[in-house]
């Protein structure tokens, strides 16, 4: 991963070694279960790698760890975990670089997460403090940071903390009751002051061809983003191939909402 010159992560790539970039920040994607989180959190990732934007992609959710479905375990370098991190007294941003996992496939792109296997009793109990640390210091190692966060804030601190510190927030929801029901659930947890409403993006995921823009919008408010039903992002998630490229025509919508976010958010 090519990061700032003279780094832990300078790598002999072959790449020409780029200024520190301007842009960027911290995006947080959460949302009700199944509404797509982790795969626009990937796809947004892969995106920006592609373009040679040095990102680290974190995984935040400890009860149905993602990470081992992203792709194959020979295409990651290393196996640590997120575990080791926030079992640290402090967060450091060396800890963060000694734990990360590259990409084999694309030197720009890193990641942290649970490994297969793990949970949230493997580690140590950690608090706010850890949390608010290692996305502190995840600024200083990456200037994309995107947190793929898990739906039940309440029990996941580093979830909500990434609610908080992050510089915008995508909000999924299917155009489903049950994922408007548990949406609704969740959002007076967030109607405090230090949860900033204002950075928060709401986004109808994996909208069907038949949904129209005013179906969806009847359903669910105004929205920033659609991303469309894709049947090659599912199948790429099935088969635990999730940073492959999208190919097929039927995705060309998908990769448009993906790009627009990217334009919107991060300016890429």
């Amino acid at each position: 991963m090519n990061f700032k010159q003279n780094s832990l992560f300078t790598r002999n790539t072959g790449y020409e070694e780029e200024p520190m970039e301007s842009q960027g920040g911290v995006l947080a994607v959460w949302g009700s279960p199944s509404s797509g989180k982790t795969v626009v959190s990937v796809k947004l990732a892969d995106y920006l790698a592609r373009k040679r934007k040095n990102v680290l992609l974190i995984f935040a959710d400890m009860t149905a760890p993602p990470l081992p479905c992203i792709c194959a375990s020979s295409d990651l370098e290393g196996e640590k975990s997120l575990g080791s991190i926030l079992a640290a007294t402090h967060v450091t941003e060396n800890l963060i670089k000694k734990n990360c996992m590259f990409y084999r496939k694309n030197d720009y792109l890193s990641m942290i997460g649970m490994l297969k296997g793990e949970n949230v009793f493997t580690y140590p109990p950690y608090d706010q403090t850890q949390a608010a640390e290692l996305i502190e210091q995840a600024r200083e190692v990456a200037p994309y940071v995107i947190i793929d966060c898990g739906s039940t804030i309440a029990s996941d601190v580093l979830s909500a903390v990434a609610l908080m510190e992050a510089d915008t927030v995508l909000r999924l929801v299917n155009c489903d009751l049950k994922s408007i029901s548990y949406l609704s659930s969740q959002l007076p947890l967030l109607r405090d002051n230090k949860w900033d409403a204002d950075k928060q993006l709401k986004v109808a995921s994996n909208v069907k061809q038949q949904e129209a823009s005013s179906h969806i919008e009847q359903v669910l408010g105004k929205v920033a983003f659609q991303i469309p039903h894709s049947r090659e992002v599912e199948t790429q998630c099935l088969e635990g191939d999730m940073l492959a490229e999208l190919g097929l025509k039927e995705s060309r919508a998908f990769r448009k909402g993906i790009e627009k976010i990217s334009k919107e958010v991060f300016g890429v």
